[in-house]
């Protein structure tokens, strides 16, 4: 019942980074790490308004609460476009990231009450079923999103391979139509990370093209909330009497042993998971934030047969595949061998798969190996398919350790910890990679000739700061001038993340195995139950 998505970040996130350029960054566009703060923005109210609202959708029922957040859903995508419209990010932030987090709070634990009462028998398969459909959503959304982003489109104006052109504060001018307009320059690697076909190397006007992401967003919004109101419709909760088929007489829908939603906040149990949950998921979110770059950064240059703007899509769709099915996989193999045991394999596995990728990498750039790409690939999907079912298996979990009878409250206060490793996963993710970027800029500058840098930009390298700023330096243009032998650093930017996400996890793990049941004198009296 949850067909919004969270994945508009990743597969729109690269068109809001080159709004106005096109072809590649300018000036005035927005930062990978600025494009990116939507989703976090987004999980942190997803968590916040989820945890908040508990009481009162067990109050109104199912059906109220989905209603109310396909409002918020959608009217944030719309709210998000008129900001890409306008080049205006606090209106992104406020719409995707403030109401679409709070649309997502507040349908997301209503269905996944409502099943596990529905099959109380089968609580990680139903639970995870449900969450499926929020992990699903990127099958269908991003190739309808590469669709409506290409129909929307417009090609910017090419002024040639060879202009004249003049540096000011960092920026490029060049004449046009009798004027002096900005521009940019796109090389092979700029272009390489394009899905759109025909563009040639050169100078380009920038804010002459349209990447169609405010129409995107706008159609999205649209889509999402006839498709939310719909689910809203046919939800619907147990009747008390319900009984499961073969079973002669009513089936309970909640447990007699349960810990009251108020008193999470001091279980050592609920803690401990939350801990590992943020530890986890931090990894996971970070990756999915940055897949679609992470791939052309990393190996276009050099697989570039191989790794394509189709290619890096493709990566985006093989990691929802794996996202998807993870959560239907991992709910089913944790009613079989326990959710605890399950969540030690998520935590130790993504320890293993995140400490290999850097060495992979290297394999790649240093073998031009086809076979350790696949590797990366394939890891990178485990390790998505365990962030998966560890969302799918949590509410079951929840149940396991607190009751089922306030599951749902109990799982929209979980999602604070979700918010909290929305926050800090993909912030810290880009930061370092951020420290890596510039560390490596310094070292090409230490080894390019001033002469080639001035010829090249325009300028002294004096005044490098303001020409990174204005993105008219990067790394793939240093590399044009950098002298023959020097290795492109950008496949290794990653490194120092990757290393990062798995000692952390390896924290949560420690925590994690502390978790033990808990003390019964938490459990509500069964006549109080009964009340």
């Amino acid at each position: 019942k949850q067909w919004y998505q969270r994945r508009v970040a990743i597969t729109t996130g690269g068109p809001l980074t080159r709004d106005f350029g096109f072809v590649c960054s300018s000036a005035e566009d927005w930062s990978m790490t600025s494009a990116v703060v939507p989703m976090s923005i987004l999980f942190a109210f997803h968590g916040f308004s989820a945890a908040l609202a508990g009481k009162w959708q067990m109050k109104v029922g199912p059906r109220a609460a989905v209603a109310a957040a396909a409002v918020a859903f959608g009217g944030g995508f719309l709210l998000s476009a008129a900001g890409v419209a306008t080049h205006n990010i606090a209106l992104v932030y406020l719409g995707y990231g403030v109401l679409g987090g709070i649309g997502l709070g507040l349908s997301y634990t209503p269905p996944i009450q409502t099943v596990i009462e529905w099959f109380p028998d089968k609580k990680g398969l139903a639970s995870g079923l449900c969450i499926m459909g929020f992990g699903s959503g990127a099958l269908l959304f991003a190739p309808v999103a590469n669709v409506l982003l290409e129909k929307f489109s417009s090609l910017p104006t090419y002024l040639g391979a060879a202009v004249e052109t003049i540096t000011e504060n960092g920026r490029l001018f060049a004449e046009s139509g009798g004027k002096m307009v900005e521009v940019v320059y796109a090389n092979a690697a700029d272009l390489a990370k394009l899905s759109t076909q025909g563009l040639q190397e050169g100078f380009y006007v920038v804010g002459s093209g349209d990447t169609g992401a405010a129409m995107t967003l706008a159609t999205m919004g649209v889509g999402y909330t006839l498709a939310m109101m719909g689910s809203a419709l046919a939800i619907k909760k147990p009747h008390p009497a319900y009984k499961i088929t073969g079973s002669s007489s009513a089936t309970p829908t909640q447990s007699l042993q349960n810990v009251h939603t108020d008193d999470m906040f001091k279980m050592p149990q609920f803690i401990a998971l939350g801990s590992a949950l943020v530890v986890t998921a931090s990894g996971g979110l970070a990756l999915l934030g940055s897949a679609k770059p992470l791939m052309s950064e990393v190996f276009s240059g050099t697989l570039p047969t191989i790794v394509t703007a189709a290619f890096a899509s493709s990566f985006i769709l093989m990691l929802s595949v794996g996202n998807l099915g993870g959560r239907l996989a991992w709910a089913a193999i944790s009613d079989k061998i326990g959710r605890p045991a399950t969540f030690h394999i998520f935590m130790f596995g993504s320890i293993a798969i995140y400490a290999a990728l850097p060495t992979i990498i290297r394999q790649v750039v240093e073998y031009q190996s086809a076979a350790s790409l696949a590797a990366f690939c394939g890891l990178s999907v485990a390790a998505i398919s365990m962030f998966g079912g560890m969302y799918a298996i949590l509410p079951a979990y929840e149940s396991d350790l607190f009751g089922s009878k306030y599951v749902g409250a109990n799982h929209g206060k979980m999602l604070l910890f979700s918010s909290t490793a929305a926050i800090a996963g993909p912030s810290a993710f880009l930061y370092l990679k951020a420290i890596s970027e510039k560390a490596a800029i310094t070292d090409l500058l230490s080894k390019i000739d001033p002469a080639a840098f001035l010829e090249k930009f325009g300028s002294d390298v004096s005044a490098v700061d303001a020409l990174i700023e204005a993105k008219t330096v990067t790394i793939a243009k240093l590399m044009e001038i950098a002298p023959a032998g020097v290795m492109d650093p950008t496949p290794f930017l990653y490194d120092t993340s990757f290393y990062s996400i798995a000692a952390a996890i390896g924290i949560g793990a420690l925590v994690h195995c502390m978790i033990k049941p808990v003390d019964p004198k938490w459990y509500e009296k069964v006549e109080k139950l009964e009340k």
